[in-house]
């Protein structure tokens, strides 16, 4: 069963909700967040990447920028730019671009159901980047960025949902600056939410979409805390965290795309044979870069041109884990030619969202910051669950999710 609860949410006022509303802090650099943030002295990114208010060379992990991210939020809520409801409640949060529209529920997920494994994970997480959002947190004693979740289809979750929207007016409804639009309803009536508590009990299993790092952090933090308070009863705020859940039909997937600084010391016409005893390669004479259309085929983009890379269908792993596309990548050409048995951690690889574009990969190969890259054919959702039902984990960098969820909206706190 999948056991959430609603909660008395920290969040913007209406007026000030699209200033507020905030990129995920992990998805740019500290200049790229300092450039979103110039004019603009309400966005939430004071809290979530708070050392662009500090000097340059104080660490971005030192505890004076958890100090400055918790004097931020402080300021916020008293300045009355984020304010906290009075009573507990859910909310719909929906997302809509140009290619979906996707409507999450929002609400507290229980830290149990993570630790035994009822909310599943695909992807392990490294220790540093859970111990500065565990200082994070600790610091603002709060959720400050939902944990994105998807669950299989409920008709009836959806129904309800659905009749919200349709006979409610949003609290939120705005544009942001790429062009995808934010609306958040409160749903501030007992009754509905009891029931859609009710037949989220029915729900076996929740999956992390996105946010394995918050979500271990949140988790670490909620076992700290219950060591500090040893006659926890298991209700208090601590023991769940922030999530949004969305059925897995309205989620789309992007590619996430690999780029290469060299070649492991192979000339390129080496490297292109040693790629051929597994991949037929076809050069790909027409425009605009190859993105590829179907699983198992790959595009690359070296000296000057793109190639389509063919994997034999019938060669394909039955392993959920070993039939993904990054993984056929991985296995077949990154470790084994290029030598990068670690993707997580060799500095000789980087990921590149497909949200950026083929452009930007024949951008980072022409400006010589890569020899080679590789465009991918996305993981479908369905693959992603099959991975964390099976209870195994996919290489780093599998997914990316579009539209992003804006921190800033909805923050939880933890006493």
């Amino acid at each position: 069963m999948a056991v959430i609860k609603k909660f008395n949410a920290i969040r913007p006022t209406e007026s000030l909700a699209q200033k507020v509303a905030a990129l995920p802090y992990d998805v740019m650099n500290k200049k790229e967040a300092m450039e979103m943030v110039e004019n603009n002295p309400y966005s939430f990114l004071h809290v979530d990447r708070s050392e662009i208010d500090l000097p340059d060379e104080i660490d971005p992990h030192d505890s004076i920028v958890y100090e400055k991210a918790m004097s931020n939020l402080q300021k916020m809520i008293a300045d009355n730019i984020l304010i906290k409801d009075e009573n507990p409640c859910l909310y719909i949060y929906q997302l809509i671009s140009s290619a979906t529209t996707q409507t999450g529920l929002v609400a507290c997920t229980s830290v149990n159901e993570y630790i035994n494994g009822t909310i599943k994970k695909h992807e392990l997480t490294r220790k540093d980047k859970e111990q500065d959002r565990i200082n994070h947190i600790k610091y603002c004693n709060a959720n400050t960025g939902p944990i994105f979740l998807t669950y299989k289809d409920d008709i009836e979750i959806t129904s309800i949902i659905t009749k919200w929207v349709e006979t409610n007016s949003p609290i939120y409804d705005f544009l942001a600056d790429d062009n995808v639009t934010h609306k958040v309803w409160k749903i501030d009536i007992n009754e509905t939410s009891d029931s859609i508590i009710k037949l989220f009990q029915e729900v076996p299993y929740l999956y992390i979409a996105d946010g394995h790092h918050r979500n271990a952090s949140a988790a670490e933090v909620a076992l700290m805390k219950r060591k500090e308070n040893p006659n926890y009863q298991g209700d208090e705020e601590f023991n769940y965290y922030l999530s949004v859940l969305f059925p897995a039909s309205q989620l789309k997937i992007m590619d996430y795309n690999r780029v290469v600084k060299d070649l492991n010391g192979l000339t390129i016409d080496e490297f292109i044979e040693s790629i051929s005893k597994n991949f037929y390669i076809l050069p790909f004479s027409g425009v605009g870069g190859v993105s590829p259309k179907s699983p198992h085929q790959f595009g690359m983009f070296i000296d000057e041109r793109w190639y389509i890379l063919h994997y034999d269908p019938e060669k394909i792993p039955i392993d959920p884990v070993k039939s993904l596309d990054v993984s056929l990548l991985q296995d077949l050409i990154l470790s084994p030619i290029l030598g990068i048995d670690d993707p997580r951690t060799n500095e000789r690889i980087d990921f590149v969202g497909g949200i950026r574009g083929l452009e930007e990969l024949e951008k980072r190969v022409l400006s010589g910051n890569a020899k080679v890259a590789f465009s991918m054919y996305p993981t479908s959702i369905t693959q992603l669950m099959d991975v964390a039902d099976s209870g195994d984990i996919m290489p780093p960098k599998s997914t990316w999710f579009e539209p992003k969820l804006r921190s800033g909206l909805f923050l939880h706190e933890l006493d």
